[in-house]
């Protein structure tokens, strides 16, 4: 019974998004990291993942939803400013940043709003 509400695709898209959004925040770590770095190429999470979740969850196939994995790659629309071939720019990283910290946010919500109906199933209150 418990088993079927954490299988539920919403849920398990949700928790997707979650991972691929922390992925996203260790990305734009390494290019803030990495802005000094001669030859540095700006890095992201893989943007067709969310089109390919979409569809996945249209599906409502858990199997399918599972199977789509946010990846790292280097950013082929970035381009270089600077003489060193460093084309991380850090006011659009910070930009990514506060974007993805309130994606998180939400995502966060949406996976604790599953819990605490769970949990009110349970106890009977929140």
């Amino acid at each position: 019974m418990i088993e079927a509400l954490f299988n539920q695709p919403n849920y398990v898209a949700a928790k997707k998004l979650l991972g691929a959004t922390e992925l996203q925040q260790e990305a734009i770590a390494s290019n803030l990291g990495a802005i000094e770095l001669p030859g540095y190429k700006r890095v992201q999470v893989n943007p067709a993942f969310l089109q390919q979740l979409q569809e996945a969850v249209r599906t409502q196939d858990n199997n399918q939803i599972q199977s789509v994995t946010p990846q790292i790659e280097e950013d082929p629309d970035a381009v270089s400013s600077r003489l060193d071939g460093n084309n991380v720019v850090m006011e659009k990283e910070v930009l990514h940043l506060m974007q993805t910290n309130v994606e998180h946010a939400l995502e966060t919500q949406l996976v604790t709003g599953n819990l605490l109906r769970l949990r009110l199933a349970i106890t009977g209150h929140a």
